[in-house]
């Protein structure tokens, strides 16, 4: 539906069903903890997709309320429901639902804002609580936009949709209407899980009352970011008058990294030119925030081209001189959720570090470096930091192993944690609780290998259990305290399991050089981290070592593959979802060049040293040692780890006579997404499971 382009403010109006059902409700978010009856149960994977989740955390201006979003997933329609929930900061009441849909943001202190189906609506509030009657503003936005953002004064917001550059083939056939076909002259054909159809996600801005107003005109450029860019590569300026965002202007887009901020103002209808604020960083640019003050842009940075998990660096971008400057060239980590305080003079950021996610804060003094400072410390994730105006609290959302996402309050001057949401709290009486231990392992070269152990409800060191390796993805991505709704380490020992997560060699969150150690060695020392540990685990009494499986997805399923042939008789069985199982096919059939060019040195051809790599460390090579029950896994829309290695790894599990199974999804990518399919997935994962690793005896 087109956009009416025009805002409507009418008191007398009648409000919709959907959101005068959510006005008038009560709050779900201030559950007691209690089990039912007193009896607890193992977590199963109907409980583990019918949990709420929680996101879209926002402070107001002045720091007296939260807004956050609950999603709840309806697995027997298979979709989901979204609310909007506000919270005092003194927590002088309970949660309560204001709105339907999504995206809260506010507008001012004097109203927010949120977003369902299609519809932008602004809703006024007044010392913490809903003017009645409710006079709401509705705005209907254009089709298909996305990454909404108010400017500061509330009188414009600024979004992005896509925008038709490259006409489909179709378009000059016109005598063909029934033709159906895609035509390229250039790569990133797909992408992840869609097809290039010749959109490019443009950024517009939208005076109330006018017509939206494309920044971007005439380009072949997207912002945000494809795939995974959303609303904070996009920044308002505190006056209103400029926004900072992140784009790709570079000869071959599809084969670099190469992203850069620019701004624009947007008091130009559109004419004003862009201009380019972080000139020869060859690397990712992204995230711009700007200071309150207006004098600096804070944004993430990463130094070296053509490799995504490089070191996030801080970097500051001075408005006065246009230089910049690294804040923190000593820290090695990489810094995300850049936030300021009021005063401009610090920051506070988000660190992975040692398996789990703390908060950190600096100074930002007028020039040189600064130094990084935990906040935090303890088992758990925090992410989207919420700074209050005195700079003295932080809100955020906090994950454990055994918990999905809460609100949390942090004290900053010591460090405490408050949980001040209990959205889930019903379910989480109901569950027998796990144990979640963290452990250190000697590696094969010398150095110490971290692991989170996850053992069963009531664990007896004198029992024997069936025994999982978890193996991770990525291939730079930290075995943290998230709470995956796939991977869900809860749900695991929830069956019975032992669970070694393992943050072998290229994973981040233990110095850079320990992330970079994957690159080019994919079956090396990786390999062996994850053996180490598996050996050391087998060997304790509480584990059966005959009942072990080896499971994993993306570079976890291509670590699956590789230990189906060089991991002797460890296993039992073993899973893998959308594994990479031959390079070479891979390489030609994958997407964005430049993850393969960086990790695998470039095309199996490029030079004999090469060549060699891709023939150590293709799983392929070894399906001649292959014994091991297999089931695979994967999406037909995943067009990063092409739906053919799967297929491939299937067929040659056959052809060698391994009992094995292939489950595939039509209708995923990477990732498993909708409701019903996800159960499917947990339904399968355990049963299989269970054929190999579960004694009926015991």
């Amino acid at each position: 539906m087109a956009s009416t382009g025009r805002l409507r403010n009418d008191p007398g109006m009648r409000t919709p069903a959907i959101l005068f059902a959510v006005l008038a409700a009560a709050s779900f978010g201030d559950e007691s903890v209690r089990a039912q009856g007193g009896v607890r149960q193992p977590m199963a994977p109907e409980d583990l997709a019918e949990l709420r989740r929680v996101g879209g955390l926002t402070l107001s201006p002045d720091g007296t309320g939260l807004l956050y979003s609950v999603r709840t997933p309806n697995v027997a329609n298979n979709t989901s429901i979204g609310a909007v929930f506000y919270l005092p900061t003194d927590r002088s009441s309970t949660p309560l639902q204001v709105a339907s849909g999504g995206a809260p943001a506010w507008v001012g202190n004097g109203a927010f804002s949120a977003i369902s189906d299609g519809t932008l609506m602004r809703i006024p509030m007044a010392s913490g609580s809903l003017v009645r009657p409710p006079q709401i503003d509705q705005f209907e936005l254009p089709a298909g936009a996305t990454n909404v953002q108010w400017s500061p004064d509330g009188t414009a917001i600024a979004f992005t949709r896509a925008v038709l550059m490259d006409p489909p083939v179709t378009a000059t056939h016109q005598d063909l209407p029934k033709a159906n076909a895609r035509a390229y002259e250039d790569l990133m054909v797909r992408h992840w899980d869609r097809w290039n159809d010749g959109t490019f996600s443009h950024l517009f801005v939208q005076r109330l009352g006018a017509e939206p107003v494309d920044l971007m005109a005439g380009e072949r450029v997207h912002t945000p970011l494809p795939p995974f860019g959303g609303a904070e590569h996009i920044a308002w300026s505190p006056d209103g008058k400029e926004l900072c965002y992140t784009a790709r202007r570079v000869e071959n887009p599809e084969a670099s990294t190469d992203s850069q901020l620019w701004v624009v103002r947007v008091d130009e209808h559109g004419r004003a030119p862009h201009r380019c604020i972080t000139p020869n960083a060859p690397g990712y640019d992204v995230e711009p925030v700007y200071s309150p003050d207006g004098r600096w842009i804070v944004y993430s940075s990463m130094a070296r081209p053509g490799f995504e998990a490089d070191r996030n660096r801080v970097m500051l971008h001075d408005r006065q001189t246009g230089k910049n400057r690294e804040l923190l060239p000593g820290f090695d980590a990489s810094p995300h959720e850049l936030s300021w305080t009021e005063d401009s003079k610090h920051l506070f950021f988000t660190v992975d570090t040692r398996g789990t996610t703390q908060l950190y804060t600096c100074e930002v003094p007028d020039s040189g470096a600064s130094k990084a400072v935990a906040v935090t410390k303890g088992r758990h994730r925090l992410s989207g930091p919420q700074v209050a105006p005195d700079g003295e609290h932080v809100y955020a959302l906090m994950t454990k192993t055994e918990r999905a996402a809460e609100v949390v309050s942090v004290d900053v001057r010591s460090g405490g944690i408050t949980q001040i949401t209990n959205v889930n709290g019903d379910a989480y009486a109901r569950f027998s609780p796990i144990t979640v231990d963290e452990e250190w392992f000697d590696a094969t070269d010398g150095q110490k290998i971290h692991s989170w152990i996850i053992k069963p409800p009531g664990f007896d060191p004198q029992k024997k259990y069936p025994f999982l390796l978890y193996c991770q993805g990525g291939p730079q991505s930290q075995v943290g305290q998230w709470y995956s709704f796939r991977w869900n380490f809860h749900l695991m020992a929830s069956q019975g399991y032992v669970v070694a997560a393992v943050n072998r060699r290229g994973l981040p969150g233990f110095g850079q050089a320990w992330n970079d150690q994957i690159s080019r060695d994919w079956g090396g020392q990786a390999m062996q981290d994850l053996l180490s540990v598996c050996d050391a685990m087998q060997a304790r009494d509480y584990i059966d070592r005959e009942r072990s499986a080896a499971i994993g997805a993306s570079f976890g399923g291509y670590t699956v593959y590789w230990l189906m042939g060089n991991a002797g008789d460890r296993f039992a069985c073993m899973v893998s979802h959308c594994g990479v199982f031959n390079l070479e096919s891979m390489y030609l059939a994958t997407e964005e060049l430049f993850f393969v060019n960086w990790d695998l040195g470039g095309p199996f051809w490029a030079s004999p040293e090469v060549a060699a790599g891709y023939r150590r460390f293709s799983p392929h090579r070894y399906v001649k040692n292959w014994r091991t029950p297999l089931l695979v896994i994967h999406g037909e829309k995943d067009f990063r780890v092409p739906y053919d290695q799967g297929l491939q790894a299937f067929t040659a599990a056959q052809v060698m006579g391994v009992e094995s199974r292939l489950l595939m999804f039509p209708e995923e990518g990477h990732w498993v997404l909708s409701p019903q399919n996800g159960v499917l997935w947990q339904r399968e994962f355990y049963g299989w499971l269970a054929r190999f690793c579960k004694d009926d005896d015991k």
